[in-house]
């Protein structure tokens, strides 16, 4: 079966499973959405069933697409991986390095630093705060926030940057309310939380203590969360950094409890491997020397 049966029709079946589209599998793999359609057609007629149900509004996967999936993808991640590190022993680091991560300004100098050095490297990189774990399939490298301990998983964690934080809040907020010295009061008062991302509930403090908070006002963006809390919309954790003039012109007041805030760590998460794939190191040790001379 398997010499009447071609890689790239498989891999087109595996992107179309993945993206539930013809056209964004098409741009993943960077070929013609027609090419990928009909590399779905045949492996379905040389296996003689449907893998996909199409309808005018949406596709699914068939059982026969489903199991197909679940085999086909460790194998096509191994072999990918396999030449990925017979690679490392040329003179140039080459492939396709496939990144997901925050869309900050300081980063996007970095990876394109990185690509100009190694012309060779494919880059497709997804920005997204907290990407779910769905998603995560088929890239190399996540950069995802975190504050406090990590929940297991198969991915491994390296500590590229780490700023403390302090709670905040605008003098017009302390106006109408007491101002909070205990995790308990703090309970009882207005917060401005992440919607999805860093455990928004509850807030995590030192010593693994947590709080469950009040919150009326949340957004996944560390700017917002800043705004609202000059606006006075409620108490926030914020970068000690990313706040430190406001507090110091007044128009933030820090608010010393008796627990300090987790610190907010930018992790690198890669595959659970032995080792980490020749482009995912060198990336890793060109990220975390920028990271070094941007900080020292």
């Amino acid at each position: 079966m398997i010499d009447r049966v071609e890689l790239q029709w498989l891999l087109s079946f595996q992107a179309v499973y993945e993206q539930l589209s013809f056209k964004l599998a098409a741009e993943q793999l960077q070929l013609p959405a027609s090419n990928v359609s009909r590399h779905v057609a045949l492996l379905e007629k040389q296996l003689g069933l449907r893998l996909l149900e199409r309808t005018t509004r949406r596709m699914i996967a068939t059982a026969a697409g489903r199991q197909l999936y679940q085999s086909v993808r460790p194998l096509t991640q191994a072999m990918n991986d396999a030449l990925e590190d017979v690679s490392q022993y040329g003179d140039t680091l080459s492939g396709h390095l496939k990144i997901i991560m925050p869309d900050l300004p300081f980063l996007a100098g970095i990876i394109a630093d990185f690509c100009l050095q190694h012309p060779q490297i494919q880059l497709s990189c997804d920005t997204h705060l907290n990407p779910s774990e769905g998603l995560l399939e088929g890239f190399d490298l996540v950069l995802r926030f975190g504050r406090g301990p990590l929940e297991d998983s198969g991915w491994v964690a390296r500590e590229i940057l780490r700023w403390p934080s302090v709670v905040v809040a605008a003098p017009q907020l302390l106006q109408g309310q007491p101002v909070p010295v205990s995790l308990d009061e703090l309970s009882r008062a207005p917060c401005i939380t992440t919607l999805s991302v860093l455990q928004g509930l509850p807030w995590r403090f030192k010593h693994e203590q947590t709080v469950q908070v009040q919150s009326g006002y949340k957004v996944n963006s560390g700017h917002m969360a800043k705004a609202a809390a000059l606006k006075g919309l409620g108490f926030a954790i914020l970068p000690a950094h990313a706040c430190q003039s406001e507090i110091a012109n007044g128009e933030l007041v820090h608010i010393e409890l008796d627990s300090e805030p987790e610190d907010l760590v930018l992790y690198a998460f890669y595959s659970g491997r032995k080792y980490p794939l020749e482009k995912v190191k060198v990336f890793l040790e060109h990220l975390q020397s920028r990271i070094g001379e941007l900080t020292a």
